[in-house]
């Protein structure tokens, strides 16, 4: 049988339907020439010097449509494929940007704790909170799930503008200029890739931009934003509020950052239903077993289309 390097954890469904085709080694168990595919995940992806001594590696399975913790471009140069899971987690991240940022205009986790707490009981009525419809809404990043992410935004009749490397054509306005869309929206949205050419691109420039009344939303990748930056922002009043699913360091999260009132916070938990797993789980798997069969992929990422 084929020998795959298990990097991260997989399901237990995985696993067995892997197992029938793939000896499956583990990271303190393996020899590195017999090594000819990957499995691992957009957190942990394949670290250069381990992706460098496999010379036989053919192919890297990643769980998730992240792929920035795995050199695809290193990767294609050696004939590697690279695969990710996109399309199946679409419509949940774009569930969760919805629910950070209802969550933070209607201050979900402040009012639970109000009632929780018997305040509710002993003070009365908590303070009002904002309307989140027909507010000015920036997309950064206006791929896949940055569509259905204004798709799902509908019903609360938003303006959307979006900022990409390039204009697309859709019926939004387009900012070349982050900083100057910050200015004009009053909620921004990151669900941009990760990488050397996002990261902090959400820097202290665009964070007082947005302002005090702006609230952020980041449900693409921690190195996005400057944590830093934001955490300034959120206690000198710079901004409004916040709401994360991402981090910089995760699972690590700044206990500055965990004590402020204004902010929202997820475990990275953007496509973590059952459903929505389980499909990232069988894309990752089926990536495997074709290119196992005849040398095909299903989702190639863009760097490795043409292998």
């Amino acid at each position: 049988m084929t020998d795959l390097l298990q990097i991260g954890g997989i399901t237990e469904w995985m696993r067995e339907r892997l197992s029938p085709v793939f000896n499956i080694h583990q990271l303190d168990d393996f020899d590195a020439e017999s090594i000819t595919h990957i499995v691992t995940n957009g957190h942990d992806g394949v670290p250069h010097d381990l992706m460098t001594s496999l010379s036989n590696l053919r192919m890297i399975s990643v769980y998730g449509v992240g792929y920035d913790a795995v050199d695809a471009n290193a990767a294609a140069e050696r004939g590697i494929v690279v695969t990710h899971t996109p399309n199946v987690l679409n419509n949940e991240v774009a569930t969760t940007a919805v629910l950070l940022m209802l969550s933070c205009y209607r201050e979900l986790v402040r009012d639970d704790e109000y009632v929780r707490s018997g305040r509710w009981e002993v003070e009365g009525n908590a303070p009002l909170t904002r309307s989140a419809d027909n507010q000015k809404i920036g997309i950064l990043g206006l791929g896949r799930i940055g569509q259905a992410i204004v798709d799902k935004l509908e019903p609360w009749a938003p303006e959307i503008s979006y900022h990409t490397r390039s204009q697309k054509d859709v019926p939004y306005r387009y900012f070349d200029n982050l900083v100057e869309m910050a200015e004009h929206v009053d909620v921004l949205i990151c669900i941009t890739p990760g990488g050397p050419s996002t990261n902090k691109l959400v820097n202290a420039e665009v964070l007082r931009a947005l302002g005090a009344g702006g609230t952020l939303i980041n449900v693409s990748r921690g190195s996005v934003v400057d944590e830093t930056a934001l955490i300034n922002a959120l206690q000198n009043d710079e901004l409004g509020w916040a709401g994360l699913d991402v981090f910089e360091d995760e699972p690590r999260v700044p206990k500055a950052l965990r004590e402020l009132s204004n902010v929202v916070l997820l475990p990275h938990a953007g496509s973590a239903t059952i459903e929505t797993r389980s499909a990232m789980g069988d894309l990752t798997v089926d990536n495997l077993l074709q290119h196992l069969k005849d040398g095909s992929v299903i989702t190639a990422v863009p760097e490795c289309r043409d292998l």
